[in-house]
């Protein structure tokens, strides 16, 4: 990782926590963010001392910038930021609240945008920087009724990326917007869900968290924009699209 430093938000675990392990292991900096110091601190543990710990709660703004300003007065300079935090909703459109929505907008679109914005005038300062945001391939595809608000949100999360994107690259073309779009994944998101849910690991299709920290690991080295983490489902999405509607 060329001792890039690297900012992993919801790092306490699943993906997060992999992704911290793996890029410590290639030589990267890491700045661990999440609510849960003690949890973060056992994945910095697995880190060969690579990894500052910082309890934040990231869908909160002031909180962010504390983040940035913190990951400067240690390391100096902030190379990616990873937007990983993300929370699910199992109830189907019919019974969502306003509650509901705004809960799933401020965990999964809030604190993704605090954390483009908080960074950006870093990553404009130097002329270059990388944002990866891991988003779902429910925000493509919304095939499960019961994750509606989550699915919306996610959808919100790819266009608000594509958007910073081709703002930010008008003037500033070396900072990068990322977008990963995992399925499901072995890890707390279907029981860490509002109002519960399936546990993620019934699943027998789901990715190891490993699996997906693979693939952002590796879009972080290739800077690519538009990432899933499983081969097939990008033609997946293309045929859903497709089934939408005909040309007149």
């Amino acid at each position: 990782m060329n001792e890039k430093v690297v900012v992993i938000t919801g790092a306490s675990s699943g993906i997060g926590a992999a992704l911290a392990e793996m890029l410590a292991a290639r030589g990267a900096w890491l700045v661990l963010v999440a609510r849960r110091e003690d949890a973060l601190r056992e994945v910095a543990a697995r880190c060969a001392e690579r990894a500052h710990v910082v309890a934040a709660d990231v869908t909160v703004r002031a909180e962010v910038h504390g983040v940035v300003e913190t990951a400067l007065s240690r390391l100096g300079r902030i190379d990616v930021w990873v937007n990983n935090v993300g929370r699910g909703i199992s109830r189907v459109p019919t019974q969502l609240t306003d509650e509901d929505l705004d809960a799933m907008m401020t965990a999964n679109v809030k604190s993704a945008l605090y954390g483009m914005q908080e960074v950006l005038p870093h990553f404009k300062a130097r002329g270059t920087g990388h944002i990866v945001n891991v988003s779902s391939m429910l925000g493509r595809v919304p095939f499960a009724p019961m994750r509606s608000a989550y699915s919306g949100a996610k959808h919100f999360l790819n266009a608000l990326t594509a958007s910073f994107r081709a703002e930010v690259q008008e003037t500033h073309p070396d900072i990068q917007f990322s977008l990963v779009s995992p399925g499901i994944v072995h890890t707390d998101f279907g029981r860490s869900a509002l109002h519960g849910g399936p546990d993620s690991r019934s699943f027998p299709d789901a990715q190891s968290p490993e699996e997906v920290a693979a693939v952002i690991a590796d879009v972080i080295l290739t800077r690519r924009a538009d990432v899933y983490t499983r081969p097939g489902n990008r033609e997946r999405v293309l045929g859903y699209l497709g089934t939408l509607s005909e040309d007149p």
